[in-house]
């Protein structure tokens, strides 16, 4: 299997929906759109749709309907056909005049079935049969207003968004998030009259809420897709808690069974949970620029995992920041330019140096040709001189048009270059390093007295001063390095001065951030219930240190999140006379454990089975666990020689644990292959996960909830959020796919 098989199983899926596009008004959902976005680009959906009066829109409550002259819809959704989604879906076609709807759904008929409370049984004898999407075809022609209008409802696969033949996102799944110490409390809330769950070591699929065992349940229905298209029966491994049961649920997932016996192939996917290592989510030890232009440059409006880049350079308007947002922004994606598909793979796979010299040489190359006047120049490669290469093209319509994917990158890396953030990523990187030897060297109770002189109020910040929302970063850098805790009096002190120092802060900010508003609760609540609001009014002290209070609580599950294991329980390698002390990923560990040749089975990489041992865990939890088979076996693959590794990541990788996988993996002369859900930085993804955990718990908890989103608060990471499933897969007649979930 190449990487091709991965581009062809997202462009074999679209061709599906543009098939039914022609001259319709089409509809996309924030997921669906960012596959399209990174599979065939926007402007291979208009060619398909044709004709001047018909639209891309997004599919939101206040979505515009069908005029009089556009009688066809095609609504493209990656989630379930089911409440909100329904509801949306009728307005829109209510208040439009169709007589021609196509709903495309991500999610298997199998699933809508689950969702449905159909018994298994039940759903096996439906085989071959799709009731639920019948019943709502039979809704859209009585929405339409005549049942003799056509109406169709039918599932397309829409899971990945190829970033890179050896890189995809899953940004459908961004919003699943691992589980938490606390949480186990949470679970035991919901079933008083069940067995009482001891640790996040007691919980299968029967603990958890329905809402996010159907989330789990669409991811295992994406997945199975995934594998049947590349023609692999699936081995599954886990590492942590909700992982465990991701494993034992596609190992397990009844409507695969048919095509398990028939796979001419064998794939071995392993999750992670992303809480037993947030160090690489929060920290700046990645060497990479494609790190660095999601850390520095702006969201684009309406997606997660590509940023906005200012073309006002090629212009002849002014620099203002007014005149921004007259010019369309570009972007990192560029899936219809060859040239600029190549240099965008060269920044993912190279360190920051040799990235920046790559795009000076492409836009070298490309001046050349267009016969531009360039000047040469060696050295150093500066922002300048980047420029100064990039606007030789301004005044050059042909020259623009010829390469306009590569001029975006160009902006992206030059805009990024000169950005104040990307100068503060070194003193990031300095303190932390400092962190590591501090962390060896003292208690935990010193370490946050170090930290403490730093936290200052915006009165009296500098530029060169951390910001509350990155002394979060620092805190959860250094719970999660280091570990568990040794609570103790000077602990519990050290803690009360860092609490109420960031409290006083959290006061006195003249306007709370986004992420400070869901963390104290404020703001976002006054701005539902007045239209002059101010996002500090009313943060009083006390109410500030109850949310600080929740936070360190967060911090303290964090800290123990590797409580559990017996092989993995550190990250942090202490120094000695010859070496400093240092950051080693636990995704690393894994994928070094994965191919030794001479170690044992590692008893914390746990082999979900698809037999009867399987089904007696699941009701007996822990009571028997079976480990790596010939799938995972590291001297197997030394001796028969596989041809493919592929790391995947859903929901989230940092871009340098994707380059780790890819330098272990070369001596195994293994192909490579990575997904994630995706590629945001570590503050946008804040917001997310306070909405996960809503709905897998209570209300009130969304401290906690916002709190993990500040593991994203540093826009350095090539993620989707804080979760990540990383797939490894490899071919002989032995294919492997591993995820990690963070």
């Amino acid at each position: 299997m190449s990487a091709s098989g991965v581009l062809s199983f997202t462009q074999q899926g679209w061709e599906q929906v543009l098939a039914k596009v022609k001259r319709a008004v089409v509809y996309l959902d924030s997921a669906c759109a960012e596959s399209l976005h990174w599979g065939c680009g926007s402007t291979r959906l208009l060619e398909a749709v044709g004709g001047p009066d018909c639209h891309l829109r997004e599919f939101e409550p206040d979505a515009v309907g069908g005029g009089a002259k556009q009688p066809k819809a095609v609504f493209v959704l990656s989630c379930l056909l089911k409440g909100r989604t329904v509801e949306i879906l009728r307005d829109i076609i209510c208040r439009s005049h169709f007589q021609y709807c196509v709903v495309v759904t991500a999610v298997s008929h199998a699933v809508h079935l689950t969702a449905n409370h159909v018994p298994a049984a039940a759903a096996a004898e439906m085989e071959g049969q799709q009731p639920v999407f019948e019943q709502l075809e039979e809704k859209l022609c009585e929405w339409m207003g005549n049942m003799n209008y056509t109406a169709e409802v039918f599932h397309v696969p829409l899971l990945l968004a190829p970033v890179a033949p050896h890189f995809a996102l899953t940004p459908a799944f961004a919003s699943l998030f691992p589980l938490l110490p606390q949480d186990v409390h949470l679970l035991n809330s919901t079933r008083p009259d069940k067995r009482k769950l001891g640790s996040l070591g007691d919980v299968d699929a029967t603990a958890l809420t329905p809402e996010l065992l159907l989330q789990i349940r669409c991811l295992v229905s994406g997945l199975s897709s995934l594998c049947e298209h590349l023609g692999v029966r699936e081995e599954c491994f886990a590492v942590g808690s909700l992982s465990r049961v991701i494993a034992a649920d596609l190992a397990n997932y009844a409507p695969a069974k048919n095509r398990k016996k028939t796979a001419a192939g064998r794939a071995s996917v392993v999750f992670m949970d992303r809480t037993l290592d947030l160090t690489g989510a929060v920290g700046h030890h990645g060497d990479n620029l494609v790190e660095k232009i999601i850390s520095a440059l702006p969201q684009l409006p309406g997606h997660t995992n590509d940023v906005m880049v200012n073309m006002i350079e090629l212009t002849a308007l002014q620099t203002e920041e007014e005149n921004c947002n007259v010019v369309a922004p570009g972007c990192l994606a560029q899936s219809n330019d060859t040239t600029a598909k190549a240099l965008w793979e060269a920044l993912l796979n190279t360190k920051h140096k040799e990235a920046v010299m790559e795009v000076r040489r492409h836009l070298v190359e490309a001046a050349s040709r267009e016969n531009l006047p360039i000047k040469m120049s060696m050295g150093r490669v500066t922002p300048g001189q980047l420029m100064s290469y990039i606007q030789l093209f301004k005044n050059n319509l042909k020259a623009l048009m010829n390469h306009c994917g590569l001029l975006q990158l160009g902006l992206a890396t030059a805009q990024t270059l000169k950005h104040p953030q990307t100068a503060k990523w070194d003193n990031f990187l300095a303190f932390e390093r400092l962190l590591l030897q501090s962390i060896g060297e003292s208690t935990m109770s010193v370490v946050l007295n170090q930290l403490l002189p730093m936290i200052k109020p915006v009165t009296q910040r500098t530029n060169e001063d951390y910001s509350p929302e990155e002394l979060l970063i620092l805190l959860i850098y250094i719970y999660s390095v280091t570990g568990e805790l040794t609570v103790d009096k000077d602990l519990g002190e050290a803690e009360e001065k860092v609490k109420k120092a960031l409290a006083q802060v959290f006061c006195e900010e003249s306007e709370l951030s986004p992420l400070l508003q869901k963390i104290t609760g404020f703001g976002i609540r006054m701005m539902l219930t007045s239209s002059n609001w101010d996002s500090s009014i009313n943060l009083t002290f006390h109410k500030s240190k109850i949310a600080v209070d929740k936070l360190f609580t967060s911090l303290r599950d964090i800290a123990g999140a590797r409580s559990l294991m017996k092989q993995f329980k550190s990250v942090y390698v202490p120094g000695n006379h010859t070496h400093q002390a240092s950051y080693k990923p636990l995704l690393k560990q894994v994928v070094e454990e994965i191919f030794h040749p001479e170690r044992p089975d590692s008893i914390d990489i746990e082999h979900m089975s698809s037999g009867l041992t399987d089904l007696l865990k699941t009701g007996f939890s822990m009571f028997m666990k079976e480990w790596r088979p010939a799938g995972l076996d590291p001297g197997q693959h030394r001796g028969r020689s596989p041809k493919q590794l592929r790391p995947t990541t859903l929901p989230g990788v940092l871009q340098q644990c994707r380059l780790h996988v890819r330098e272990l993996s070369k001596s195994s002369a293994l192909q490579r292959f990575a997904a994630a859900p995706r590629a945001t930085s570590a503050l946008q993804g804040n917001g997310d996960l306070h909405s996960r955990y809503l709905e897998m718990a209570h209300r009130t908890q969304s401290y906690l909830c916002t709190f993990l989103q500040a593991a994203k608060v540093k826009k350095n990471t090539c993620v989707s959020k804080i979760i990540c499933i990383k797939q490894i897969l490899y071919d002989r007649k032995v294919r492997v796919a591993g995820f990690c979930l963070y």
